[in-house]
C-alpha cells in the first residue's frame, strides 16, 4: 500500500505587488484585491454577464466596474497587474481565451482587453491551472515537484506539472474530464462518448441518480452520503464513479508518473468517503508503475483567486512594475 503523508499546511500569500484578481466562471465572476502583504480585500461576487457574441464586451465592463470599485473601496492599495481567470480552452502564454462553449467566445484576447481597460500589465489563465498553481506554491502539492492537481466539480480538469513546471501545451493539457473511459457510455457535451465526466462530475453523479430514481437531488454530496447510509443506487452511482477517476489517475500514473495527485473542487468535500476507496482502486490498478499519493487539496474555493494573483504578481515583475 502506498504511505499517505501528513496534511500540508497552507502558506500564506506573502509580500509582493498589489494585484487585482478575477475568476470568470460560467455563473459568477469572483474578484478580489490583495494587497502588497498578500491579503485578500474586499472578496466579491457578481452574476456573469451573458450577451451572446458580446460576453467578453459585458464581462470586461464588469472587471472595470469592480475595479474601480476596489479604487473607491481602498484607496491606499495601489494594483500593479490584473489576473484573469476562466474555465475553457486557455492559451495561458498567449492570454487568450481560446474557446468557452458556456460562455460563448472563441480567440478572445483577454490579456490584451484587460491591460487597455484597465492601464496595467495583466494575465490570463484557466482556472484549474490557476488553482492548481496555488496548490503547487501554497497549498497541498507544494512538496512535489511531479504532480496532479484535479479539480472535480460541474467538471473535471487537472493542472500538470512536471519536473517543477507547469505544462500547458498551449492550453489544450489537462483536459482529463473529457478523457474517454466508456466509448460505449454517454454522449458528452464536448462531442465525444464516455467523456470521464460523464460518469464521475459532480453534474454527473446528480443526473445518473436523478434518471435512475425519479428523485430530485439539490447535489452530489447528498447522493454521496446516501450511498454511505447504504442506499443501493447511491452505491452503484457513487462506485462507478470512483471507478472512473481511478481508472483515469492510473492512466495519469502510467503515462506522467506523478509523485501525488491532489483532489480539489467541490467534490473533494466528500473527504474520507471520496479519498479512502479512491486510493484502494489506484493503488489496485497499478503494478510496477510509480504510484502516487492521493491527498485532498487544502486551499479551498479560493484557490483560483490565489492562483489568479501569484500570474498577475509574475506578469507586474515582467513588466517592471513591481520594481
Amino acid at each position: 500500500m502506498t504511505n499517505f503523508p501528513a496534511a500540508v499546511s497552507i502558506e500564506p500569500l506573502g509580500d509582493g505587488a498589489a494585484v487585482v484578481a478575477f475568476d470568470i466562471g460560467g455563473t459568477d465572476i469572483k474578484a478580489a484585491l490583495f494587497d502588497a502583504s498578500g491579503a485578500m480585500l474586499g472578496l466579491t461576487r457578481v452574476p456573469t454577464p451573458h450577451r451572446g457574441v458580446h460576453t467578453v464586451d459585458a464581462v470586461m465592463q464588469e472587471i472595470a466596474d469592480l475595479t474601480a470599485g476596489f479604487a473607491t473601496d481602498f484607496p491606499l492599495v495601489q494594483p500593479l497587474a490584473v489576473g484573469l481567470i476562466a474555465p475553457g480552452i486557455v492559451d495561458d502564454d498567449q492570454g487568450i481565451g481560446i474557446r468557452a462553449a458556456n460562455l460563448q467566445w472563441a480567440d478572445a484576447p483577454f490579456k490584451h482587453l484587460a491591460e487597455k481597460r484597465l492601464g496595467m500589465p495583466a494575465s490570463f489563465s484557466h482556472d484549474v491551472r490557476a488553482a492548481g498553481e496555488a496548490e503547487f506554491r501554497l497549498g497541498a502539492a507544494r512538496p512535489y515537484r511531479d504532480v496532479a492537481v484535479v479539480v472535480i466539480g460541474t467538471g473535471i480538469a487537472a493542472s500538470l506539472f512536471i519536473g517543477g513546471r507547469a505544462h500547458s501545451a498551449g492550453g489544450y493539457a489537462g483536459e482529463l474530464g473529457h478523457a474517454i473511459i466508456d466509448p460505449a457510455g454517454e454522449l458528452c457535451a464536448c462531442g465525444s462518448t464516455g467523456c470521464l465526466e460523464t460518469i464521475a462530475s459532480a453534474g454527473a453523479i446528480v443526473r445518473r441518480y436523478e434518471r435512475a430514481t425519479g428523485t430530485k437531488m439539490p447535489g452530489a454530496k447528498e447522493i454521496i452520503e446516501r450511498a454511505v447510509d447504504g442506499d443501493p443506487q447511491a452505491q452503484s452511482i457513487w462506485n462507478d464513479a470512483l471507478d472512473a477517476l481511478a481508472l483515469s489517475i492510473a492512466q495519469l500514473a502510467a503515462v506522467l508518473a506523478p509523485e501525488a495527485i491532489v483532489i480539489g473542487g467541490g467534490l473533494a468535500q466528500a473527504g474520507a468517503a471520496l479519498l479512502i476507496p479512491l486510493r484502494t482502486r489506484v493503488d489496485n490498478l497499478l503494478s510496477f508503475q510509480r504510484k502516487p499519493v492521493v491527498v485532498a487539496a487544502s486551499i479551498g474555493e479560493n484557490a483560483g483567486l490565489l492562483g489568479a494573483s501569484l500570474h498577475a504578481r509574475a506578469a507586474a515583475v515582467a513588466a517592471g512594475a513591481a520594481q
